[in-house]
């Protein structure tokens, strides 16, 4: 009765681990490959450059990537077409 127990033991134990070390081993490269991906490149920014403030929603955008408008002879600066038309409809 033992020996029937070890006999189906131990080849269910060997395949389980070596299931396991294939997935392992496929995840393991999986997740290097993801470290290893390059990043999205962030906008071009001036390092310390002075930042504008939208006036429709707040937020502050660098001059160098935002949109902007002259109205009455001042540069506004908008963080989105959106912001950008909302200015636009209120003046």
């Amino acid at each position: 009765m033992m020996r029937f127990f070890f006999l189906r033991l131990i080849p269910l134990l060997l395949v389980f681990w070596l299931v396991r070390a294939i997935l392992r081993s496929i995840l393991s490269g999986w997740n290097s490959e993801l470290a290893t991906r390059p990043q999205r490149p962030t906008p071009p920014v001036s390092p310390g450059g002075e930042l504008k403030k939208d006036p429709v929603c707040g937020t502050y955008v660098s001059p160098a990537i935002s949109l902007s408008t002259r109205v009455k002879g001042e540069t506004v600066y908008f963080c989105s077409p959106a912001c950008r038309d909302k200015y636009r409809a209120v003046s």
